[in-house]
């Protein structure tokens, strides 16, 4: 498979560029060398770096990645007006809490993590939101394109952020694919646990409100810690991702990707009687987001993992049909965007699934700050910040 990564945008000279916007600021009056705007500016220098970086080394076509296309972020007046809540480049957002890096070891191996903790005290307990970077994103990355801190900020939640290592995936990939990172107790779910309880246990949070989220192979990962440690997290939220047990290896995923499904009736690459197939049956709670022009993941695996949640909770027995309804709508930068709640009967939402229509394989609603972001809205995050905070606390 050759990788987009390949594709060269033209050449541009980003000191030249970011010496302009310097001048611009400087003639309007406005002070870059401290204060808010210095950390603008310092923002606008760091992204034309990463650029200029990306220029000079291009990928491989022998590098392996999962998450390979970007979705362009709009520009111009789209994306100032865009649903997502956050301030403008103008603004200093308050970030006043503390975010730390840290690293968790046990026998599956070692993983960094960042956590974000809000500043102040809280009077309670405070919940945990786990976010799960896609391919070749990184901790920080995810975190600016998300603007998850912010929310925490407003909302007094933990922020986590595992960090995949290059040495187990050379694109920074969850190994969602692999047979021994689908289990419980073993590979990265279990580095993935073992950072929730380490955390937990040094802040003391409230563990019947821990919530999981993710991007993409990222996404994927969040499925399966929701199948493999179900008494961990009490929702899970899932971007452009992939339902439990789609794969088994880089080929099989790469077609899951594509809409093919292992073990699943009625789909090609059907797997031999020799190879594991693995079904979701834990009813958590979960949040899906997936734009309907995404040509990395298909929009179909975002349907099975609806499915594979409607079907955990037809399992559980007794009245526990769930009642559907369906909205649509459209964002202020023109997103247009259907709904669909899948709610038990007292009413309480235990599927929620967003489809956005035009949208390709990015963070709807994220920050240009990060990568693999889609300004446009609706507001990814915190929609799944809603979602979480309105269910019940995890039984125990």
């Amino acid at each position: 498979m050759k990788s987009p990564f390949n594709a060269r945008t033209l050449s541009f000279d980003a000191g030249a560029i970011n010496a302009t916007i310097q001048r611009a600021l400087a003639s309007a009056g406005l002070d870059t060398t401290t204060g808010p705007m210095h950390d603008v500016t310092e923002t606008i220098r760091r992204a034309l770096a990463k650029v200029r970086l990306a220029e000079a080394s291009p990928r491989s076509d022998n590098e392996p990645a999962i998450d390979v296309v970007a979705h362009v972020v709009p520009s111009g007046e789209e994306t100032s007006t865009a649903w997502d809540r956050k301030p403008s480049i103008g603004e200093s957002p308050q970030r006043t809490g503390s975010f730390e890096t840290h690293e968790f070891s046990n026998a599956a191996g070692s993983r960094a993590y960042k956590v974000y903790v809000p500043a102040g005290e809280s009077a309670a307990p405070r919940a945990m939101i786990v976010m799960l970077h896609g391919c070749t994103q990184s901790a920080d990355d995810f975190a600016a394109g998300t603007q998850m801190n912010r929310l925490a900020d407003e909302h007094g939640f933990m922020v986590v952020y595992p960090e995949q290592a290059a040495h187990a995936n050379a694109s920074k990939c969850w190994n969602w694919f692999k047979p021994q990172d689908q289990l419980r107790g073993a590979g990265e779910p279990s580095l993935i646990a073992g950072i929730v309880g380490e955390v937990a246990f040094r802040h003391g949070t409230d563990t019947r409100r821990i919530y999981v989220a993710g991007l993409s192979a990222g996404a994927a990962m969040a499925v399966v810690l929701g199948e493999t440690y179900p008494e961990l997290f009490a929702g899970i939220g899932v971007h452009s991702g992939l339902p439990y047990g789609s794969a088994h290896d880089i080929p099989s995923a790469l077609a899951a990707m594509k809409g093919g499904r292992s073990g699943m009736p009625g789909l090609k690459n059907v797997p031999d009687a020799t190879t594991p197939r693995r079904k979701a049956v834990q009813p958590v709670p979960v949040i899906v987001f997936h734009g309907d022009r995404d040509h990395t993941v298909r929009q179909t695996n975002g349907a099975h993992i609806v499915q594979q949640a409607w079907d955990a909770h037809s399992a559980q027995g007794g009245d526990s049909g769930l009642r559907v309804s369906t909205q649509s709508g459209a964002t202020p930068a023109g997103r247009r965007f259907s709904r669909t709640i899948h709610a038990d009967t007292e009413g309480q939402a235990r599927i929620e699934s967003w489809t956005l229509h035009g949208a390709g394989h990015a963070w709807s609603g994220g920050h240009p700050t990060g990568s693999y972001t889609d300004g446009t809205g609706p507001d990814a995050s915190a929609e799944m910040v809603r979602f979480f905070m309105a269910l019940p606390r995890a039984a125990r």
